[in-house]
């Protein structure tokens, strides 16, 4: 019995970040459009062969981007915001990069035309999305060529690839409505001949698959969600010709969408049974006998071997009932995990035998396909055998961290006084104007630093000197901010190679590679640690840069702290316990650094929390628990210090109204938060609420090359000011500033600085 095997998407990023140093390069002018378009057309190529070698039945095609796979999904459909619409029809490459980085010149009109779209995060991942925007004038008509173009390129190579889609109903309920008094809604119809016509297009260019995404089915449908998933599919199946339809879910439950999901017109239907597990029985037995299922049994979001023992046990039951039906899967797109192990020369050895990076992973799909048919008795041993060797190393368990953690007590949680007694204390301290402005924490990374940093780590450059390097580039950034009068100042972060990695390494129980990188956003590529044991701080982290940096000025200084929440989420995660507790190991060991941090002078303590919702379920039933020991462990983290000192978190790019009690609870005495993208509209859910602490909204969109004018920093504070108290409000950039470059960041934070003195 032959079982059909597939992956449902492909790192695009390429092994050594080959299509984020061409996109760079093209930025910048190094490289030709033709030169960024050759390096992806071999990334794809070197992606199918692979896969094709390997013995992977459905490669799929158009899971490669140069940016973001929603963002192409808006071109293909002819969605570009109207203020980024050229005078010609044609949607090309530089189109897609204005949308997403917005434009720096005024050049195309008025000073807010060339903003770019909003992004935000891609349901419960670090992955973020350019959020589709729709308004009365949005009309869908099929306005790029490039799935149609790789899909040929595929076919060249031998490949009958099958086409990726995002869904329609994903996509419409993902975007955003330019007027809230436009039903986006109202565009289905549109939307669904679209998809239809492209379908269609493929299905005559001899697609034997297409996979339509929808991973909305894993979140609580609305009625007009509920409603339009059968109408959509019972319209695109008539477009579908000979080619075969198949719609994926990942990344939670099914749930009470199970019904509309089964008779969902499909010839295939995709489930995650990684994180749908519980379900996984009820909807084998539960499948039209005439459907295939497509069981994602492979962790396509985090790195290790899978236990073949326990994936057997639900592919044996599939494939009883299902026969030929069955397809085995990943859970999701491997655009979550890194690409290969193979060039992971240091990864200590025994930690290296228990991982499977996404060409590990696609064996590990081929060989489940193996002994399913009665091959394979070697490659189940030898997985049985590293399964084994991990449960039982030594490597894991610490039993003095497990009984610090039985020994937590409700005290450890709570800071001594309320907020507003706190809020006094600190006034007094820091003698902080209306509208103090301050950074998020990092300034750029330079080609300089970044050379520095890996002379040093060849040998080449002496610890001295280094450290000498960098505490000039501290006084640098120090001076540059108290020229511009910045109010609270950084120290710039310059000895840090990642937010996440950099405490990573200095903790026992993590891991490092060499290049796992996975994309973040655009050409933003991150390497999450590996958490594979329980976690401690044998010495402080960033004592020794924060204090330096409060030496070199008389104003306050903020002490820079990854939180314990998103050290969590930014990494991979042991499997072998629940997130809450690996959780709590970190907020221990972030606890003790902000202590050493107060101990050293240091009057504000930033705990960076940008992953917080991250981690929450995309069921709501499912939040309570979460929520609870997710704002325990930052409180934890935080709160061991005295009244007087102040503590900072910093969050961007997710949405707060649905869980703005559970930011409060943080008891954060200043919170900043992403809201230039948006508009301020995030701070709707702060006035709301009623707010309570201080609250710095972003007012310089960093993630865009774009240099705002200080009238429209100005703007969003008077925006801001009208939802909640001057008193409380903070004037600062909307993230770090370490992937730009100083002729960017420079006139951006003196508008800033200009705007903030204005305001008061």
């Amino acid at each position: 019995m032959k079982l059909l095997t597939q992956i449902l998407g492909y790192p695009r990023i390429g092994e050594k970040r080959e299509l984020k140093i061409a996109t760079e390069a093209y930025w910048k002018g190094k490289i030709s459009l033709e030169k960024l378009q050759e390096t992806g057309k071999n990334l794809r190529a070197i992606a199918w062969k692979k896969q094709q070698a390997k013995g992977i039945d459905l490669i799929p095609c158009n899971d490669f981007s140069y940016y973001d796979q929603m963002l192409d999904m808006s071109c293909l459909l002819g969605n570009v915001p109207e203020r980024f619409q050229q005078k010609t029809e044609k949607i090309d490459l530089d189109t897609l990069f204005y949308i997403a980085r917005g434009i720096k010149s005024s050049s195309c009109g008025s000073k807010h035309n060339t903003q770019a779209s909003e992004m935000t995060k891609w349901f419960n991942t670090n992955y973020h999305y350019i959020v589709p925007e729709f308004c009365q004038n949005t009309q869908f008509q099929t306005s790029t060529t490039k799935i149609f173009d790789e899909f040929l390129e595929a076919k060249d190579l031998g490949i009958n690839a099958k086409p990726i889609l995002i869904g329609p109903i994903t996509y419409l309920s993902l975007g955003k409505a330019q007027n809230e008094n436009f039903d986006s809604w109202s565009l289905i119809d549109s939307l669904i001949s679209s998809y239809g016509e492209i379908i269609q297009k493929l299905s005559e260019m001899g697609a034997e698959w297409i996979q339509i995404d929808e991973p909305i089915l894993s979140t609580d449908l609305d009625e007009k969600q509920k409603k339009w998933l059968p109408e959509t599919y019972n319209r695109l199946s008539q477009k579908k010709g000979k080619s075969k339809l198949m719609i994926a879910t990942y990344f939670d439950i099914i749930g009470d969408n199970r019904e509309i999901f089964l008779n969902l017109k499909a010839d295939a239907l995709h489930c995650d049974a990684i994180n749908g597990k519980e379900e996984i029985n009820e909807i084998i037995e539960s499948i039209d006998d005439k459907k295939y299922l497509s069981i994602g049994i492979i962790n396509g979001r985090n790195i290790w071997k899978n236990d073949f023992s326990n994936s057997l046990e639900i592919l044996q039951k599939a494939q009883k009932i299902l026969g030929e039906r069955l397809i085995i899967s990943p859970s999701c797109s491997f655009l979550h995990s890194p690409v290969t192990l193979k060039s992971e020369t240091k990864l200590d050895i025994e930690i290296k035998d228990w991982l499977a990076f996404t060409d590990e992973k696609i064996t590990e799909i081929i060989a489940l396909r193996d002994i399913l048919s009665g091959e394979g008795k070697a490659e189940l041993e030898a997985n049985q055998k590293s399964i084994q060797a991990k449960k039982e190393s030594s490597k894991i368990h610490k039993q003095a961290i497990k009984e610090r953690v039985n020994s937590i007590q409700e005290s450890d949680f709570n800071r001594q006084s309320s907020f507003k007694n706190r809020q006094k204390s600190q006034r007094k301290k820091l003698h902080l104007p209306l509208y103090p402005t301050t950074t998020i924490g990092s300034f750029p990374q330079t080609t300089e630093i970044r050379k520095a940093r890996s002379d040093f780590k060849a040998g080449n450059l002496s610890q001295k000197d280094y450290e000498a390097f960098l505490e000039e580039k501290t006084r640098e950034c120090i001076a540059f901010q108290e020229e511009i009068e910045i109010d609270m100042l950084v120290h710039g972060e310059f000895e840090r190679n990642d937010m996440v990695e950099y405490f990573g390494e200095q903790l026992e129980g993590f891991a490092f590679t060499q290049f796992g990188w996975v994309q973040s956003y655009g050409s933003r590529c991150v390497k999450p640690p590996i958490i594979y044991g329980d976690i401690s701080r044998e010495k402080p982290m960033t004592v020794r840069w924060s204090q330096f940096a409060q030496t070199c000025t008389q104003l306050p200084m903020k002490g820079m702290l990854t939180g314990p929440v998103t050290i969590l989420y930014w990494s991979f995660i042991r499997d072998d316990q629940p997130h809450s507790q690996t959780a709590t190991q970190i907020a221990l060991a972030i606890r003790d650094e902000v202590i050493d941090l107060e101990k050293a002078g240091l009057s504000a303590i930033q705990i960076d929390e940008p992953a917080l919702r991250e981690g929450l379920p995309l069921r709501r039933k499912n939040w309570g628990n979460y929520l609870k020991w997710a704002v325990n462990v930052f409180r934890l983290s935080s709160s061991g210090v005295q009244d007087e000192t102040q503590i900072h978190t910093h969050m961007c790019y997710s949405e707060f109204n649905d869980i703005i009690e559970s930011i409060a609870r943080l008891d954060a005495d200043v919170i900043t938060i992403e809201t230039s993208r948006s508009n301020m509209e995030l701070l709707e859910a702060f006035k709301n609420f009623q707010y309570p602490n201080e609250i710095g909204p972003g007012v310089y969109d960093i993630h865009s090359p774009r240099i705002p004018t200080k009238e429209e920093m100005q703007d969003l504070m008077k925006k801001a000011s009208e939802l909640l108290s001057s008193e409380n409000l903070w004037v600062n950039p909307d993230c770090g500033l370490k992937t730009r470059n100083w002729e960017e960041v420079k006139p951006a934070l003196k508008a800033m600085v200009s705007a903030a003195k204005e305001l008061r």
